[in-house]
């Protein structure tokens, strides 16, 4: 007997022995006067034994058969362990053709001890509800997540993902080996070939995005090569104050971690490559069915790239440093050391501060007021005619004079 149907007794007891009257009986069990006395009636003729209703402890008539019930739990325990009951769900019926609803697996994961019920956080931060943006490609939200996604069938891997803040569509996803700029370089040229510009882009205050030495916030106009990419294409950027301002994409990544990790593991992905077309061309079609919503506004506001932008995203999505001309018209870049040719298509100066892209397919380009000049590598750093390093030969003429 539950506490509840003993506490039923002891009222309706009350009543039967005239402790109190019928009327009082009925308020404080929450029934009619007409249900206190058949409840009465039954008490009398079969005691507390007669609250409690007949079906309890039997299986139920919608109840699935026996037979399924030991055919989902075996498919569960060989296949999906560690699924979630949703996605297990999802995966019965895709892949075995068993149509049951979630609360009936995880009825099933419960008993046999495949899932255990979360407990609903206590003494969370209060935090402010923000609406969504109303059309697709107002706002972006980026972020990068590392995870052992292949489970050791390859490299671990930096999962770099674009989620739209009014529909949930995850727009872009892409393994990549770190979240340095050249892979955020590389993601963002893709994505604006496909998609066009977002009007801005949300996202954390990882070092790749923004500036966070102390002589950065000091000085406003220092920007990363990501926030200086993203001013050439009108993009603005957003950064986050906390993992909570941007939960769109933070709850992305929860639910990658599980269902995508598991779909790789299904379809026998063991290389990032694999990864990559099996995340274009299968998962992202299928998450965005699944759970992408519809916007309060029918109207797409990536802009699409002019024909301007287009033919220099190689130049914008490339690292972009400046060097100075020496006297000899010779520039030093990463330890290598190139000679500006004589004829060039702009005037060049001895001084002169120019432009050096470090291209992602690995090319230098130098570029001086909008034009790209001509430049030869050399075999070595280039010497004075006495065989002397220029930096060498300058000390020794300071310490001779003085010496005199």
């Amino acid at each position: 007997m539950s506490l509840r149907d003993a506490d039923r007794f002891a009222i309706i007891s009350r009543f039967i022995h005239r402790e109190i009257s019928r009327a009082h009986a009925a308020e404080l069990l929450d029934l009619t006067e007409r249900q206190m006395s058949r409840l009465a009636a039954v008490v009398q003729s079969k005691g507390a034994k007669g609250l409690i209703h007949g079906n309890r402890g039997k299986p139920g008539h919608n109840r699935i058969p026996e037979s399924e019930r030991r055919r989902i739990a075996r498919l569960l325990s060989a296949h999906y362990a560690d699924f979630t009951p949703t996605l297990a769900a999802e995966k019965l019926a895709e892949r075995h053709g068993i149509v049951r609803d979630p609360g009936t697996i995880r009825t099933i994961m419960t008993g046999e001890g495949l899932w255990t019920p979360r407990r609903k956080r206590s003494g969370s931060k209060h935090r402010s509800w923000r609406a969504r943006k109303v059309a697709l490609g107002e706002m972006v939200q980026f972020d990068g997540s590392y995870e052992d996604w292949f489970e050791e069938r390859a490299p671990r891997s930096c999962l770099l993902a674009a989620i739209d803040d009014a529909t949930s569509a995850l727009l872009s996803a892409v393994f990549a080996p770190h979240e340095g700029v050249e892979p955020i370089f590389a993601f963002w040229k893709d994505y604006m070939v496909e998609h066009g510009v977002p009007r801005s882009v949300y996202l954390d205050r990882f070092s790749t995005y923004r500036m966070t030495q102390k002589v950065a916030v000091e000085n406003h106009d220092l920007k990363t090569q990501f926030q200086r990419a993203m001013e050439e294409l009108r993009c603005e950027p957003i950064f986050a104050h906390s993992p909570q301002a941007k939960g769109r994409v933070e709850r992305l990544f929860r639910t990658l971690q599980d269902r995508l990790v598991k779909e790789l593991r299904l379809a026998g992905i063991s290389s990032i490559a694999e990864g990559n077309r099996f995340l274009k061309e299968v998962f992202l079609p299928r998450f965005n069915v699944r759970f992408s919503v519809a916007p309060a506004s029918e109207a797409n506001l990536h802009r699409p790239l002019s024909a301007k932008e287009a033919g220099r995203l190689d130049a914008i999505f490339a690292r972009q440093e400046e060097r100075t001309v020496r006297n000899d018209f010779t520039v030093s870049y990463r330890n290598r050391w190139f000679q500006l040719t004589e004829r060039q298509p702009v005037t060049v100066c001895k001084s002169d501060t120019l432009t050096v892209e470090e291209r992602l397919d690995g090319t230098l380009h130098f570029r001086l007021r909008g034009r790209y000049l001509i430049a030869e590598p050399l075999p070595e750093r280039p010497m004075r005619k006495t065989g002397i390093p220029w930096v060498l030969a300058a000390k020794g003429d300071i310490l001779n004079s003085l010496k005199r």
